[in-house]
């Protein structure tokens, strides 16, 4: 992976890209840092650490906890994502304009960005306002006589600070390496590994018997980082065999070649999906219904590491799993352009013969693909009973969650998306200047 980098510095336009990806990055770093108008960051930070938002502010890289401008992060983008696609299995229109090709994900993605806008601002109030019915005094006292206003600005400031990031992110898409969301998301849990591991080293001082995890920790990252390798370049190859056929005194197909399915075609986004779904009600609970049965229900039985919590995030990431397969694999379709150019699978007739293998085959990968994910999610539950029954101020527990949940497989992911992109790019570069 290294000598692929080296490379692909030497070429100008890759150095540019890379450049251009390091620069929003380092923008997006500093961004965090801006404080926020209208808010004591100790008070929301130690309202944070005892909430149920510590997974989100993994994803943020720490910004939540400090409520700076970046605190809401791409997190709302990712929940106006899950509506969209969510409605677009019961509103004709949005059906329609997603089998429109270019032109039709672009109009929802413009719906995504206005539909993230509005929520930013519901979220940077309400998480805010919930706060301080919970009983954290987290407006700054010099705005103790205008709360009404505090809360504007902060809305307003936050709801800025997420418009900024879903730019960067689509910016790092079109002009950078990698998909620009993962890549904020992977900056963000990258950012926060230092603190979380200073933490660490802190809490060794107070307790010796902490230096005894650190094999198994290292030893479960390893393992980890080997298994989601190993899966994530992991692919089906279904053979295909186009016939022969003659156009005057040319004949064209007669090859074989095979077509890949990844077992994990959705990457990281069912699990990001759970996870964001699983913390909206506790937020929606906490705005307006902070004392109610079911805000002590969610919090008891439904908080990160309880039974509760690893059931529902089973059902979820396998349900959006099949979900998002079934929105961007099409096996009709796909059988028909296989019989359009002449092709069939070896061994199954052409039509719906095919598009029934298909259908097979890609629900076995999805179900083997949701249950790695479930597996990635419920390792961080497993590193808690393993290491004791520790609160959530544990920094142990902190580099379990970072690492296990969401952590590794996003960097993992998005590292070998960024290779596998650099690598393209080089290829295509390399036969261009062969032909030349």
């Amino acid at each position: 992976m290294f000598q692929i980098f080296v490379s692909s510095w030497r070429i100008l336009e890759l150095r540019k890209k890379i450049l251009y990806t390091l620069l929003m990055l380092f923008l997006f770093r500093l961004c965090v840092y801006i404080p926020t108008p209208g808010v004591d960051p100790q008070a929301v930070s130690k309202a944070v650490s005892g909430s149920l938002l510590g997974i989100i502010d993994v994803i943020t890289g720490g910004s939540l906890e400090k409520y700076t401008f970046m605190a809401m992060g791409i997190t709302p983008y990712i929940n106006a994502s899950i509506i969209l696609q969510l409605l677009q299995v019961v509103i004709p229109k949005l059906e329609r304009l997603s089998k429109e090709g270019p032109e039709g994900r672009a109009k929802i993605n413009q719906y995504t960005r206005y539909s993230a806008i509005g929520l930013a601002f519901v979220q940077a109030v309400g998480i805010c306002y919930s706060f301080e019915a919970g009983g954290n005094s987290v407006i700054a006292s010099s705005f103790a006589n205008m709360q009404w206003f505090a809360y504007i600005m902060i809305g307003v400031s936050l709801t800025a600070g997420t418009a900024l990031a879903i730019w960067m992110g689509e910016r790092i898409t079109e002009k950078g390496l990698g998909n620009g969301m993962s890549m904020l998301i992977f900056m963000g849990i990258v950012a926060k590994l230092p603190a979380t591991a200073a933490a660490y080293v802190d809490a060794t001082k107070n307790d010796s018997r902490l230096w005894w995890y650190v094999p198994l920790i290292l030893a479960g990252i390893l393992a980890l980082i080997v298994f989601i390798i190993f899966v994530d370049l992991g692919e089906r190859r279904i053979p295909i065999q186009y016939a022969k056929r003659v156009s005057g005194r040319k004949v064209y197909g007669g090859q074989s070649t095979y077509m890949p399915l990844k077992p994990n075609s959705g990457g990281v986004l069912p699990l990001i999906f759970a996870i964001s779904l699983l913390s909206f009600p506790s937020i929606v609970t906490q705005i307006f219904a902070v004392n109610s049965g079911f805000a002590t229900f969610y919090k008891t039985w439904m908080s990160s590491g309880t039974w509760g919590y690893a059931i529902a995030s089973v059902f979820l990431i396998i349900g959006f799993a099949f979900f998002y397969s079934a929105i961007t694999f099409n096996p009709e379709e796909t059988a028909k352009d296989i019989q359009k150019y002449g092709g069939f699978i070896l061994g199954i007739r052409a039509g719906k013969p095919t598009s029934d293998y298909l259908k097979k085959i890609s629900r076995r990968l999805v179900l083997f693909g949701g249950i790695f994910l479930t597996f990635i999610a419920v390792v961080p539950m497993v590193a808690r009973a393993t290491l004791g029954q520790m609160d959530n101020s544990s920094p142990v527990l902190k580099l379990a969650l970072t690492f296990g949940t969401t952590g590794i497989l996003i960097m993992i992911s998005v590292s070998v998306d960024v290779t596998k992109q650099l690598q393209s790019q080089m290829v295509m570069r390399h036969y261009k200047g062969f032909l030349d």
